[in-house]
């Protein structure tokens, strides 16, 4: 299974962009899938995940603000994120796994399957 993120760019303050992770060779309708992000000299953090049953979780800098939901088609996933902000700033990655448990959703080392990650730069 290979991941593919996409839909990253530079924004200003307050704008929207939508994140794309499609998976080739399998559907994500059974597993969960999250999105982390990684800034400059930082840890990789949880932003927020969707499992099997359309479940979602979110950390809570970005709930309210980002949307986690499945794509029209059942390899894709999509990360809405509104009125961003300049710590939104990072890559963000995609994963997905499909024997996870619910207690280690949040978890990236828990994620068998990454995508390349792709870069959100929130700037005035």
């Amino acid at each position: 299974v290979q991941l593919q993120a996409s839909g990253g760019g530079l924004v200003q303050p307050g704008d929207s962009l939508r994140l794309s992770c499609a998976a080739s060779g399998r559907s994500f309708s059974s597993g969960a899938v999250a999105w982390f992000r990684q800034a400059p000299g930082k840890e990789r953090e949880f932003v927020a995940a969707i499992r099997r049953g359309g479940f979602t979780y979110y950390a809570e800098s970005v709930k309210g603000r980002f949307t986690i939901s499945r794509g029209s088609a059942e390899n894709t996933v999509t990360l809405q994120m509104n009125s961003l902000k300049p710590e939104d700033t990072a890559v963000y990655y995609c994963a997905a796994d499909w024997q996870i448990i619910l207690s280690s959703i949040r978890t990236a080392g828990q994620y068998a399957y990454w995508g390349q990650g792709t870069q959100v730069t929130v700037s005035s």
